[in-house]
């Protein structure tokens, strides 16, 4: 992958990677994923010197790149083996999209936005990954010609967990969501077992809100 080996960009990848160890990361899989992903190729061209900060950046139409430490956790939570089928609600820039297909085998990826769809889809045809399927639509409805989905990621708030995504877990499968108001959100795990589904609580987030019909109101 190409756009990975520019060399300006290599010691910042380094010690981004450092600072995510630091604040407990510990899954060599996902540093490795990091490693392999130019986090740079997903950020406007304007804001390239901040690419491997640890913070959140805009990229357009009201929307982030999440924090790269929020995705490192996300991913670490889920502890993917590479064999599974994963639905990630949110495209955005498309960066985690492209870690995923490091740690998954199929990715599947739903945006709202047109013009941040196209803009995730060049950027990961830059990287030289193409086989992600990608759509434009409501993400709280989930994809359910797809499913089941071994593991489902939400990157935005929802007031609740939308009742499509858990129709299209997986049995033994693990949906992530930020749940709570516009403002203030907590990270909610729900694993979906033999008995029912297994809701734990997790850290304080703060993300944008999911809009859609089972999500905020635009």
């Amino acid at each position: 992958m190409a756009a990975a080996l520019t060399p300006q960009y290599g010691g910042a990848r380094r010690r981004l990677i450092e600072e995510l160890q630091r604040k407990g990361i510990r899954s060599l899989t996902v540093l490795k994923a990091f490693d392999d992903v130019p986090r740079h190729e997903f950020v406007p061209t304007g804001l390239r010197h901040r690419a491997y900060e640890d913070a959140p950046l805009p990229i357009g139409y009201g929307q982030t790149i999440s924090q790269p430490w929020v995705h490192a956790k996300y991913l670490e939570l889920l502890d993917l083996k590479g064999t599974e089928r994963v639905l990630e609600i949110g495209t955005g820039s498309g960066f985690q999209t492209a870690l995923l297909t490091k740690l998954a085998r199929h990715v599947f990826s739903i945006e709202r936005l047109a013009p941040l769809a196209e803009q995730a889809r060049e950027a990961l045809r830059r990287c030289g990954i193409d086989h992600v399927i990608q759509r434009v639509g409501d993400g709280t409805l989930g994809w359910p010609e797809h499913g089941p989905y071994d593991a489902i990621l939400v990157g935005a708030a929802s007031p609740d967990v939308p009742q499509p995504l858990l129709d299209q877990l997986a049995a033994g499968g693990q949906l992530l969501i930020p749940v709570g108001d516009r403002d203030t959100q907590q990270l909610v795990r729900i694993r979906r077992g033999p008995e029912g589904f297994e809701r734990t609580p997790l850290d304080a987030m703060r993300f944008v809100p999911l809009i859609g019909h089972h999500g905020f109101a635009s």
